[in-house]
């Protein structure tokens, strides 16, 4: 006897759901309960007793208490406003220090997280100048000021020229005429 895939996918499907079925109404027996409403109903139950409970607790507080609460919730804001405010002191007295050395834009930023960094939160204008005179000193570049170059390298010792010869004659060259003039000596260009 063969049985179409299809009537054979039914009878899957029913005994699938005739033991689901069976695990709930055995799980709500277990737990005192004859019908997955019952158990709806007991839990919306709950729910609304623990709401009335803190409606409860929450009118038989005090006015006292209550307005102790609230003033503790105020002071707690406005200490928060005051750090707040302190901080904006700090950040805006650093800002005119560096302004005042010459930094601006981005620089200024980069400059003022630097400082943050390099000094105590908490220190006195002093110590403030003083580290930003340090920073100065440091990093140049933020303040709109250039950067030394670095001094030229030393000839190699072992090399038969000595290096690359001084300039003579004090007057400027023109990028690449060193090479031109070299290219020329040794014969490879003619004089045009």
């Amino acid at each position: 006897m063969t049985i179409p895939q299809e009537e054979l996918s039914r009878r899957f499907a029913r005994e699938k759901d005739q033991g689901r079925r069976a695990g709930v109404r055995d799980l709500l027996g277990n737990l005192g309960f004859d019908s997955a409403k019952s158990l709806t109903d007991f839990i919306d139950s709950q729910r609304q007793a623990e709401q009335e409970r803190k409606d409860a607790e929450q009118a038989q507080l005090s006015e006292v208490e209550r307005r102790e609460q609230t003033a503790a919730e105020r002071e707690r804001q406005a200490e928060q406003r005051e750090s707040a405010a302190a901080a904006r002191e700090r950040d805006a007295a650093r800002r005119a220090l560096l302004v005042g050395l010459g930094a601006t834009g981005n620089d200024l930023d980069d400059a003022v997280l630097l400082l943050s960094r390099a000094a105590d939160l908490d220190a006195d204008t002093a110590a403030l100048t003083q580290a930003a005179e340090d920073l100065k000193q440091r990093r140049p570049e933020l303040f709109g000021q250039q950067q030394p170059p670095p001094p030229p390298p030393a000839p190699p010792s072992g090399s038969p020229s000595g290096g690359i010869p001084p300039r003579s004659g004090g007057t400027p060259s023109r990028p690449g005429s060193l090479g031109l003039g070299i290219a020329r000596r040794r014969g490879h260009l003619t004089n045009t």
